[in-house]
């Protein structure tokens, strides 16, 4: 039987350690700093693609279910792309802030005489979707100026 019972000794004299932490640098850097970001802005679009069904306007605003299905569906693309390449896709929380604003007037202009309840739910996913990519934006902008 090995014995395991002995105490580790410092990695740094391994002959891979050095790419181990570029690898670990590599992965922590480049946008990571909103990974906790990343499921809010995903379950905020899983919400927005079904809350037709949840507040149930299905039958009253039949062109506000598939734009609110087609909308989060995006959100939670993004949301996916950010956690999967948030160096690539951080460019894009830019888009996720002009989908929020587009959340908040959209009742009105895809919609036909919306009620209160539509409405709320509407500037609320804009309003939290516009803060959610304001603070995405925000860290990619400030990401990108480290050296």
């Amino acid at each position: 039987m090995a014995n395991v019972s002995h105490t580790r000794g410092d990695l740094s004299s391994h002959p891979d350690a050095p790419e181990m932490q570029a690898r670990y640098a590599r992965m922590l850097g480049g946008g990571r700093d909103v990974a906790l970001v990343d499921g809010p802005v995903f379950l905020l679009g899983l919400y927005c693609a079904v809350s037709p069904w949840i507040l149930h306007f299905t039958t009253s605003q039949p062109a506000l279910v598939a734009h609110n299905l087609i909308i989060g569906i995006a959100i939670g693309l993004l949301a996916l792309g950010f956690t999967r390449a948030p160096e690539r896709m951080y460019g894009l929380s830019g888009a996720m802030c002009a989908m929020g604003i587009w959340m908040i007037i959209s009742p009105w202009i895809v919609g036909t005489n919306p009620d209160a309840g539509v409405i709320w739910n509407n500037i609320i996913i804009g309003a939290l979707t516009l803060a959610l990519g304001t603070v995405c934006a925000a860290t990619a902008a400030k990401s990108m100026r480290k050296p």
